[in-house]
């Protein structure tokens, strides 16, 4: 019981106070003309499904990451395969973000050919075509850096850069979850080594993320799965240290773990994500104050949805179903309705189940729902609309929706 207790607590709780100092969003994006009449509105009257991001709730989030790790030594690096957005990325860096991370080459592009001067690629890039790119990428953004898991590859990156006459950065991503990477150790120093010798190419440093800690429920059984997963690479760190190996950068952990990585050591920065938006997903697994919700940070990403059958007690059907908010667990909250059970089973369709309700709904009214896990969902959506005192602030283009290659 006590964790539903916490979890209706928080969908019922106001949004949280202060703005932080960052880029106006009014100054950098400029809404498609399509949808340019939605500035002002409320967003109650914005068509549904819509991806709605409380500015205040946001700038908020940023704020707080920032000062929190301010004076510890670990700076951030967010992953902008959450949001996707260079607008957003923008901000992040003008409040105090060294760069920002991709997943992919294609994110890559959108946020370096857009203004974003420092871009961290974590995954590889092992196909022909996609080493071609990337170099080609590298020559015209200085500030392009890609990560390598193996000798193959880093001969291969090599050999392309050489082919452009470039020098490319580098760095080796070391297993940690049996996913990607170089194994910890000696295999992950060979290659450092290899990487370091190469004449066309920068070893930077390391990076390892650890994705199966992220989401562990209760902070101090987290900390001490994370701290144990990671004792390989601080071996490894120490090994590549004692070689005389460049290490400026080493990266990795996430929103589940951003105030546990300032206890490793040697590490450089924490690849944020999900804190800008927070999710169904994250708010269950406690915090450092609080163990049954993750309250470091608001609830900012939500969608609009529109009841569109009420035929029966204790059922509404919505008209967002899979394509607007993904088949992720837990489903998604429906804010000031925390006995409801949100379905998004159908692909166009929402399912809400309930026993008890704070009012009645009828075909045509509004809910606003947080989303199950917000990096696919952003995905769903061409735009998320900047809501600043329930009105359309301004209109945010998520440019890399889609970019998966």
């Amino acid at each position: 019981m006590p964790e539903l207790i916490d979890r209706r607590k928080f969908l019922q709780r106001g949004a949280v106070a202060g703005v932080a100092s960052l880029v106006p969003l009014t100054s950098i994006v400029a809404a498609p003309d399509k949808i340019s009449n939605d500035v002002g509105k409320s967003k109650w009257d914005l068509d549904s499904p819509a991806l709605c991001v409380d500015l205040d709730k946001m700038e908020q989030n940023i704020k707080v990451v920032q000062s929190r790790l301010q004076g510890t030594g670990v700076a951030t690096r967010p992953h902008a395969k959450t949001h996707k957005s260079p607008a957003i990325a923008k901000m992040q860096i003008a409040a105090g973000a060294i760069g920002i991370c991709t997943a992919k080459l294609s994110e890559s592009e959108i946020m370096l050919d857009n203004g974003i001067n420092s871009v961290l690629m974590t995954g590889v890039n092992v196909t022909a075509p996609k080493i071609k790119r990337a170099m080609a990428l590298r020559k015209k953004y200085s500030g392009f850096i890609q990560a390598v898991d193996n000798p193959q590859n880093a001969q291969d990156l090599q050999d392309a850069a050489k082919a452009l006459g470039i020098k490319a950065d580098v760095v080796v991503d070391i297993d940690i979850i049996k996913r990607s990477g170089v194994l910890a150790g000696d295999p992950a120093l060979a290659l450092a080594q290899m990487v370091d010798k190469m004449p066309n190419l920068r070893f930077r440093g390391i990076l390892a993320y650890d994705g199966g800690v992220q989401h562990v429920k209760g902070f101090q059984k987290r900390k001490e799965q994370a701290l144990k997963n990671y004792e390989p690479i601080i071996m490894t760190y120490e090994k590549m240290k004692a070689s005389g190996l460049n290490l400026e950068i080493f990266s990795g952990g996430g929103t589940g773990t951003y105030d546990i990585m300032t206890a490793v050591k040697g590490f450089t920065d924490v690849q944020v994500g999900s804190y800008l938006f927070m999710d169904c997903q994250y708010i269950e697994i406690g915090g450092a104050k609080n163990e049954t919700v993750f309250d470091d940070f608001a609830s900012s990403l939500t969608v609009m949805t529109t009841i569109i059958n009420a035929n029966y007690p204790g059922r509404l059907i919505t008209d967002s179903g899979s394509k607007a908010l993904t088949l992720n667990k837990p489903n998604a909250m429906v804010l000031g309705e925390p006995g409801y059970d949100y379905i998004a089973g159908s692909d166009e369709y929402g399912t809400i189940t309930f026993t008890t309700s704070n009012k009645n709904y009828k075909v045509g009214d509004k809910l606003e729902v947080i989303v199950p896990h917000c990096d696919p969902v952003v995905n769903e959506y061409d735009v998320m609309y900047g809501i600043r005192k329930d009105k359309v602030e301004s209109i945010i283009p998520i440019l890399a929706r889609g970019k998966s290659q």
